[in-house]
């Protein structure tokens, strides 16, 4: 018998990433990682099907949203599938034997320098360095020999490129968590989904916006979030992004065909099993 194929993940980063480990926290299969230094590459593996899916990092419950891959969202036009939320625990990491004394850099991916801000800005003579990935930091630091640099990154990348934590949960807020989606090229029925994320666009009136969340509370819709994008060319205009949770689906139903009357371009990005949260 043929060994079953692996399903391909695009992930942002490489592998020991929180994206790889946001992958094989949700899927409950072996998985193969598709590693892309970006997340407009992410996408463009996911385009030309390199990819089967892709997990791609929305927000942080530290550092906020990720704002540009709302654009690429609504750029590429995938379907959401489904989410993770993933706590993270972020690591200083060295080379064996170095002391913190000996760090004169850190370096790590913007949002997770961000989740670690309080940390960092108490160290002296110390600078700080984006990377495209928490894990390429790690393995840079590796097999660079760098004595006198250190990643943020997790535990996963302390064991794969055999360094030593200097400092563990070093992130600002101990309950931290990212919130990954899982793209599709293709929206596929779910018969489980409890959760949806839609953007549309309202006219530049008082109330125009109000009206429209006004109808999600009349039908008994939580909104769990909202999120404006500005419009590329039209000044003062924007895109909402809302996510919105329901416990009956006729709700929802309803109050999606009674929006679709106030708003302009109304587009579901997907529809899907909202993710649990569980602090570790």
């Amino acid at each position: 018998m043929s060994k079953k194929k692996k399903l391909k993940i695009a992930i942002q980063g490489i592998a020991t990433s929180f994206h790889e480990v946001a992958a094989l926290t949700y899927f409950a299969e072996p998985i193969e990682a598709i590693e892309c230094l970006s997340f407009h590459a992410l996408c463009e593996s996911l385009k030309k099907g390199e990819s089967d899916f892709a997990m791609m990092a929305i927000e942080n419950s530290i550092a906020g949203s990720i704002l540009p891959n709302y654009f690429l969202l609504q750029e590429y036009h995938f379907a959401i599938i489904g989410e993770v939320y993933l706590p993270i625990h972020m690591h200083l990491l060295a080379l064996p034997g170095v002391k913190l004394g000996d760090i004169k850099n850190i370096e790590s991916h913007p949002m997770a320098i961000r989740q670690c801000s309080d940390y960092l800005y108490r160290l002296k003579g110390v600078d700080i360095r984006e990377s495209d990935d928490t894990a390429v930091s790690a393995k840079k630091v590796a097999t660079q020999k760098l004595k006198d640099t250190a990643a943020i990154a997790n535990e996963y990348a302390a064991k794969k490129f055999g360094l030593e934590i200097l400092e563990k949960r070093i992130e600002t807020h101990k309950k931290n968590f990212t919130r990954f989606l899982v793209l599709a090229r293709k929206s596929n029925a779910n018969g489980e989904a409890n959760k949806a994320s839609l953007c549309f666009e309202v006219a530049n009136e008082v109330g125009s916006l109000a009206e429209a969340l006004m109808t999600f509370k009349k039908n008994t819709i939580n909104l769990t979030k909202i999120q404006s994008i500005p419009i590329i060319g039209k000044p003062s205009e924007y895109s909402i992004h809302i996510d919105l949770e329901w416990k009956r689906r006729k709700n929802y139903d309803d109050a999606v065909s009674q929006v679709l009357r106030q708003v302009h371009n109304l587009n579901i990005l997907g529809e899907y099993k909202k993710g649990k949260i569980e602090y570790k």
